[in-house]
């Protein structure tokens, strides 16, 4: 059977408007906090930054080492890392997962530890237009709710644990 142009067009549309919708329902399922990080960083924030090193913090954040264990239950857990709402990891029991920002397969083979670690501390000092939260960072946010004030989303501890992980990500 023929197919018009008319209704080839109505179905790109309507392929286009799912996608869109889809997009709607991920962005809507952000929790505030992750929202509020992931703001633009402001124009003095950006100019502190250029000060740091380009693309890495060299220093572990804490002094226990990160326990890959525990940073793969916080990369595939929904209520406290969210990881799996943008990306893909290898992570076959969790289904739903990200295409909206890098797969994390891999990870540990593309990034040096000290690349990784600046990442999930603050990802706006690569690129501050990213959508990834700030993981690490308290000040130079906008929109954050009262109860997120002052606070971080991750703990050291956690930040560690998180890079730990996808270091064995090769």
């Amino acid at each position: 059977m023929p197919t018009s142009s008319a209704a080839v067009s109505m179905r790109a549309a309507v392929r286009r408007y799912s996608r869109t919708r889809r997009l709607a329902a991920v962005c809507a399922c952000l929790p505030l906090a992750a929202c509020a990080a992931s703001t633009a960083t402001s124009t003095a924030t950006r100019t502190a930054s250029a000060s740091l090193p380009a693309d890495v913090i060299e220093t572990p954040l804490s002094a226990t080492p990160g326990d890959a264990v525990r940073g793969r239950a916080i990369v595939a857990n929904r209520q406290v890392g969210l990881c799996l709402l943008c990306h893909r990891g290898p992570i076959p029991e969790e289904r739903f997962q990200g295409t909206l920002a890098p797969d994390l397969a891999g990870a540990g083979a593309r990034w040096s530890a000290a690349q990784l670690r600046l990442r999930i501390v603050d990802s706006h000092r690569l690129n501050p237009d990213s959508l990834m939260p700030a993981y690490y960072r308290a000040e130079g946010l906008t929109r954050v709710g009262k109860a997120w004030q002052g606070k971080t989303l991750f703990d050291a501890q956690q930040v560690e644990d998180v890079l730990a992980y996808l270091e064995t990500l090769r």
